[in-house]
This record gives C-alpha cells, structure tokens and sequence, in this order.
C-alpha cells in the first residue's frame, strides 16, 4: 500500500463514513476504493465548516475528517480551523503538505507550523512508516481531553511511497472519560445544598458528554434552575419547568433575573471564556467550575472550586452522593412558577415584535414563523453571527439535545451554513434550518449549490435588509458620505440558479406558506432557500 491508501484502511477501520473537503487530496481516491465517498465542497473553509457541524451533531462520536491542498486549500481553511478551536469542535484535519524537503522553503506555506495555535495538536508526517503510528496518536488526542481540531500533516510524496503492509499494525484508540475525586464531590454538593439561590451554568461539555438526561434528573433533585451558554444551547430541555434559557449576548429575561440573584452558580462543562456574546457573571458570586481541561481553571474568573471531569461522570456522582448520604434539599420556593411568570412578562413585551405585520418585514416575526414551522423535536437549527444569532437565540425553544448548533466566541459571518450541512450529514433525518444575514450569505452562498450536489436538502433563509446590519454605528461619517453600510442584490434567484428551490418575502402574511412550501421541498429532497426582505432592527432582548 502507499501512505494515501495507509491513511483510507485506517479511517475505514475508524468507521469514517465521508471525507470532506476541497478541491484535492490523495485521500479522496484512496478513501473511495474502500467505499468511502468524498464531499466535495465550493470553498476549503466551508469544508472545515461542514465537519465541525457534523462533529457537533454526533457529539464527536463520529469522526469527522476533512482534507484540502496543501498550499492553497491549507491557507483557505485556516478560518474554518480557528472557528473550530474557539467551538471545541472535535475534527481529524488531514491536509497534504509540499514534497518533503521544500516545505520549509519561503513562501511555501506549512501546515504543521503554522496552525499551531488553533489545533490542540499538530504534526507533520516525515516517514511512511511513521503513518500509523501518527494517525494513533492524532485520534487518540481527538477522542480524549478537550475537544478541538487535531492536525496531521502528509506530504504528497510520502502519500504516494509504498508501505509494507505488515509494517506496524493500527490499533484503534479508546476514549478515557475522567471524573472527580469523591471529596470534590461532596464538597460542590455542600456548596450547593448551602446557597439560596444556586444556578447551573451548562455548557458544550454537558453536550459533548451527552450528559442531558443527568442534568435533568441533577436539576430536578437539587431543584436548581438551568441556563445554557451559547454553544450549550440544547444541553438542557427549553420547554422544561427549570429551563431559564440561553445567557448570550442577548437573552431572555429568566436569564438576567436568576444570574442577578445568584449565590453559587455551578459552571458545568463550560470552559468559563470571557466573551461579548456571553453574559459576564459579577464578581459577587461563588463559582464553581467542572470542566474536562484542566486549562480552564480559573482561566477567566476567579474560581472557589475547580473540578477537572467529564461532565456526565460529575453529574452521577453528584446525584449519587446526594442519594446515598439521604441528604436534605433546601426549600427555596416555587421556582418554577417564578420562571413561568417572568417568562411569561418577558414574551408579552415581545410578542409585538414577533407578531409584527410591518413591511419590510420585522426579523422577529421571522423568527416567530420559523417556530411555528418546525417541530423542534425532530428538527436541528443554527444562525449565523450577528443579529440572526442575537434575534433567534432568546425565543427558539430547543428541546432535544444537540437539536441547536450555536456558537459565539468568535463569530465568522457564514460559519452556520456549514454547520447545518454538517448537521444534515450527520443526521439525514432530521429537517435542518439554518437562519443567516445577506453578509454572511455573502461569504459563502456558492456553497448552497453543495446541498444540492451532495444531497443535504436544508432550509437556508436568508434576511435581507440591504445593509449590513448595526455597522452604521461603528463607522457614522463613512456611512453618511459614502453609503459604506448598504448591500443590494437578491438571493432567492440564485438558489434556483444553483438548482434549488428559491423563493422571496415582502408580505408578512406570505412568510409562514412560504417557509412551509420551502420544508415540504425539503422533505422532497431538494435544498431550499427563502429569502426574506426585512427591515433592520437594532433591538435586543436583555440589551434594551
């Protein structure tokens, strides 16, 4: 065999059931003589974009690998990768690299150096012999510890050197789930059973753990209330009694209200990350912090207690202590007809906005439609940055885990319609709706037609206001004199021009038949877009 063919036997003992990537690799050919199909996207980023969905979706079960040129296709995907990282996306990031000894030379560009800092590992291959040794360690990195892209590096000369087959043999590496010392334990759930009035701060690693269903029987136990982070969204059920819902950058009003009066918040699974788009926590609280990184402790805020643990192992040895020692849980209240009442205030004020009947149309009557659209239990969603995440977040009402692909601490406009191809890879069965601005359409609408040649029938709406949306603000005089805000064209044609099915929205009354039409194409196979034109609104639920 030769090192390409070395790497494809590996990934299908691995069980991979796609590479991904653009526009070239050794890999592709190797992979499909083991029947493992290619996905060949528009861009490299978009490729990255593509496995980091679908790694969110599976909960990193699943391996998700992509591969691009080296040189250009390297350079292309270096977005893609540093998303990835800041979304502790768990991605096997196979990029060919120049013929050994020219890698080096100026201005050849190397992987191995330099993605460095966005990849929790990264090596270049030097032997072929060395290839299965490398490919072990690489996924052995990727299934333990934090998530984040690992990358491996393959000249194109070693991929086509020959390997005798008897030459180490690939053992597949297993996943180690960490968890706490017994003291730890004891002391959180003191902590906890001590405070007034506890929250639980559930991150990513509740999902990545797939750890829901402990958080729900922790919660109600304890009877302490529940918010997620942004790429948490999901971890707990939205529709449960004990659910205050997502503390981004904008939020519901539960979020603010139980974080105000907060004693101890539990922060779990979460790495802690300072961020615009996260709500900040004030420096009066008692935090506690389980995480799986150890790098995390006391990262950004200052902790009382850290515990380094896969979150599904605290979360059972948590309500395992609390059963076997019978101890008492405190009386504090009827805290879920406060969330009912506040929640219940909170979506009075905004009921206005998401059933407005103006024209151009409001983005939260958007919003509104598409949850009337959907059935959130069989349905995956993400958005993209900026105001379709701070719109959508606040109200959506996701209920199964890994049903919400959400991110935030670093924001690249078009990463969402990636993730929901992803998100279709991984799950074919599921609808998945990805809600974007005409910017980030901008970025990466070629990739629509990937849907369509790849057989990944989503929902793409798209909101057009003509500007780029809250920007006028950070640059007055150069929009005032110049327009430098304003954006034109329309979408819906080239969604059909592509080869799916587009359509576009100016009345209010026509939003909710067209998202339907559009779903019912989807259901059919065929990917979808509904372009929507909107007015631009600069208010945000818990920022007004």
């Amino acid at each position: 065999m030769n090192g390409a063919e070395v790497v494809a036997s590996i990934l299908k003992q691995e069980g991979v059931k796609q590479i991904i990537g653009f526009p070239n690799s050794e890999l592709f050919d190797a992979s499909a003589h083991l029947d493992i199909p290619p996905v060949i996207t528009r861009t490299p980023r978009v490729a990255v974009n593509i496995a980091e969905g679908y790694a969110r979706t599976t909960a990193g079960r699943e391996l998700a690998v992509v591969t691009v040129q080296y040189g250009p296709g390297a350079e292309s995907a270096f977005g893609g990768i540093a998303q990835a990282f800041n979304d502790r996306a768990p991605i096997l990031f196979l990029p060919t690299g120049y013929p050994r000894g020219s890698e080096a030379v100026a201005p050849n560009f190397e992987a191995s150096r330099n993605f460095r800092h966005i990849t929790k590992w990264c090596e270049a291959v030097t032997r072929v012999e060395h290839l299965p040794k490398l490919m072990h360690s690489a996924i052995t990195r990727l299934r333990n510890g934090r998530p984040a892209p690992v990358l491996l590096e393959l000249p194109v000369d070693l991929l086509a050197e020959k390997l005798d087959p008897s030459h180490d043999i690939y053992q597949k590496p297993r996943r180690s789930v960490p968890q706490a010392d017994a003291g730890e334990i004891a002391e959180l759930i003191a902590t906890l059973l001590a405070a007034k009035n506890p929250v639980v701060f559930a991150g990513q690693g509740v999902l990545a753990a797939s750890a829901s269903k402990e958080l729900v029987e922790f919660a109600e136990l304890l009877r302490i209330p529940v918010m997620t982070t942004p790429n948490g969204k999901s971890g707990f059920p939205e529709n449960h009694s004990l659910a205050l819902g997502t503390a981004g950058r904008a939020r519901p009003a539960t979020v603010d209200h139980f974080m105000d009066k907060a004693d101890v918040v539990l922060a779990l699974g979460t790495s802690l990350t300072r961020s615009h788009y996260i709500l900040p926590i004030a420096k009066d609280k008692v935090l506690l912090q389980v995480t799986i990184d150890e790098g995390d402790l006391g990262k950004d805020y200052p902790i009382a207690q850290g515990v380094v643990s896969d979150a599904r192992s605290a979360l059972r040895q948590m309500i395992a202590h609390v059963k076997s020692e019978r101890l008492a849980i405190p009386d504090r209240g009827d805290i879920a007809e406060e969330i009912r009442g506040i929640r219940a205030a909170f979506m009075e004020r905004w009921m206005p906005f998401l059933t407005a009947n103006s024209e151009p149309i409001s983005p939260y009557r958007v919003v509104w439609e598409i949850m009337r659209a959907v059935d959130p239990a069989r349905t995956i969603v993400t958005h993209d940055a900026g105001n379709p995440r701070d719109q959508f977040s606040p109200f959506y009402e996701a209920t199964v885990p890994g049903s919400y692909v959400g991110w935030g601490k670093t924001t690249q406009l078009g990463s969402g319609l990636g993730f929901a191809l992803g998100a279709k890879l991984a799950r074919p069965e599921a609808t998945v709706v990805n809600l974007m601005g005409e910017a980030a359409f901008g970025m990466v609408g070629i990739d629509f037609e990937t849907a369509i040649r790849c057989n990944l029938p989503i929902l793409t709406v798209v909101m057009r206001n003509n500007v780029l949306g809250g920007y006028a603000a950070s640059m007055p005089i150069a929009t005032k004199k110049y327009g430098a805000n304003r954006m034109s064209g329309g979408y819906a044609p080239i969604a059909e021009a592509l080869g799916g099915y587009g359509e576009c929205v100016t009345a209010p009354a026509d939003l909710r038949p067209a998202l339907l039409r559009a779903l019912e194409k989807v259901g059919q196979g065929q990917a979808a877009l509904v372009e929507v034109v909107t007015h631009e609104e600069p208010r945000l639920p818990g920022l007004c």
